[in-house]
């Protein structure tokens, strides 16, 4: 058995002293209220979904006659690219498109083509159920895209029916890994969201199924993300115990940061099969190093998952507002930044009156 060590060391003393070690472009960029750069900008294209997800668009309030967002209220492929210029000039370098189902944007890989061109931007992937994958995976790396994250919680076909919202796709959904495989979208990753007593008991299927493979399966604890979810702390299943069980079956070892920030913990198998990762949000937070931002679909600009508002970019653009002017209000914004809800989260949750956070289809995750 290996000698396990903490997933997540606590970096965040480290990370806010004034010694702190960052590169020449991390200071080019302005750092929020406890030190942290702007590096990472997550972008929702679309607010609509193919999937019913309980814990993300229960199927009870997101009906047929729900009423998302109209074309002309989501961003324009124009205006995602001016603000991913502002976003790049002020420090970010990786962008990552999100939804809601990205893949139902129509003409997404040209979104990806003007993304490239902006000078700066070091990383562009993407986050998908996998649905349509498999139909566009040569057009989206044609046109730039770098990577590629499918949602995918379980092999069980009647669990993953059940977890979908009722929309029986786990065959599309795995031809949509391989096509992204065959495309050299790769390491393919795979974000696993383990329930206890729901999916906890399929994850060594997930590993087994892709271990050996140029995929990352990456276990993630269920988190109070929105207001929907009916998030209790007993339906997390601590990161901690999910290395233990798949360690026992294969024998895995920690494996440094890929970069500053990084929020997967990085575990590889000893026999050579590969990754796993873990994000342990609950039980070990890692808000002292977070460098990610989020821009929704309909141009609303967020420093934390867990926002209760966001600064409304979408009504600068349509007003006619400056580069300098929206740039300035983006960086205030940040330099304003005191977001630490995971580190937080017991204590806010036993308010009297909890926070109506943004839903997580809206703002992505």
């Amino acid at each position: 058995m290996t000698n396990l060590v903490p997933l997540h060391p606590d970096r965040v003393a480290a990370d806010r002293t004034a010694g702190d070690a960052r590169s020449g472009a991390e200071r080019a960029g302005p750092l929020d209220r406890l030190g942290r750069p702007l590096q990472d900008l997550r972008i929702s294209v679309m607010d609509r979904c193919n999937f019913r997800c309980p814990y993300c668009m229960p199927r009870e309030q997101f009906h047929d006659n729900y009423q998302f967002l109209r074309s002309t209220e989501r961003l324009s492929f124009e205006e995602i690219v001016r603000l991913s210029r502002l976003f790049t000039a002020l420090g970010v370098r990786k962008l990552r498109l999100t939804g809601g189902e990205p893949l139902l944007r129509h003409n997404l890989a040209d979104l990806i083509g003007d993304l490239t061109s902006i000078p700066g931007v070091e990383d562009i992937a993407l986050t998908t159920n996998g649905v349509l994958l498999a139909q566009h995976a040569v057009d989206l790396q044609a046109n730039g895209l770098e990577r590629v994250t499918v949602s995918l919680d379980t092999l069980d076909r009647e669990l993953f029916k059940r977890m979908s919202g009722g929309f029986a796709a786990l065959d599309q959904v795995l031809a949509g890994i391989e096509a992204a495989i065959e495309a050299g979208l790769t390491p393919v990753k795979i974000n696993a969201v383990i329930e206890r007593g729901v999916n906890d008991q399929g994850v060594l299927d997930l590993v087994e199924r892709f271990r050996g493979r140029p995929v990352i399966v990456r276990f993630i604890e269920f988190m109070d993300v929105g207001n929907r979810n009916a998030w209790r702390p007993e339906m997390v299943v601590p990161s901690r115990e999910l290395v233990a069980r798949i360690d026992a079956r294969w024998p895995i070892e920690p494996v440094s940061q890929n970069y500053r920030g990084e929020v997967a913990q990085r575990w590889r198998f000893k026999d050579g099969g590969g990754e796993v990762g873990f994000i342990s949000s609950v039980s070990q937070p890692f808000c002292g190093s977070c460098s990610r931002a989020r821009l929704s679909s309909e141009g609303k600009f967020y420093t934390c998952l867990f926002a209760t508002q966001g600064l409304d970019l979408r009504a600068l653009l349509r007003a006619g507002a400056s580069d300098e002017e929206i740039s300035g209000a983006i960086r205030d914004a940040w330099l304003g930044r005191i977001d630490r809800y995971s580190e937080l989260r017991e204590e806010i949750r036993a308010k009297e009156h909890p926070l109506r956070k943004i839903e997580m289809y809206y703002i992505g995750g």
